[in-house]
């Protein structure tokens, strides 16, 4: 097992950033009506996915870690609800939000996994 360091050492932190990045571009798409909308709301939801890993990473328990990615894991949620409403609004199309859709389903379940990981008792 690989030891992680930091919270830049994550898989699931990188993925994060990887899609900041995808939605950022994306909001790029969307009217300019939208700027202090939904595309504000899509960058708030995003930016929280990675800095909640971080900061619940940064945590000195593993019950506030585990709080931390649960955030995570509702901000995850919502993004892929704005994108889907930005598809139903015909602000984007299914193809262009494929990548970050892709991302959003990795992290969901990675964050999961964690979660679950740190519920267990150690082992003995």
């Amino acid at each position: 097992m690989v030891k992680v360091g930091n919270f830049r050492d994550l898989i699931v932190w990188q993925r994060g950033m990887d899609l900041a990045c995808e939605v950022y571009r994306l909001v790029k798409l969307l009217p300019k009506e939208e700027t202090y909308a939904l595309s504000d709301q899509m960058r708030r939801a995003v930016v929280s996915i990675p800095s909640n890993i971080a900061e619940g990473k940064s945590r000195n328990s593993s019950s506030e870690y585990s709080r931390f990615l649960g955030i995570a894991r509702g901000s995850n949620a919502e993004l892929e609800t704005q994108i889907e409403l930005c598809i139903r609004l015909g602000f984007i199309q299914t193809g262009q939000a494929e990548n970050a859709l892709s991302l959003i389903s990795e992290i969901g379940r990675m964050l999961t996994t964690i979660m679950q990981k740190i519920a267990l008792p150690p082992s003995p």
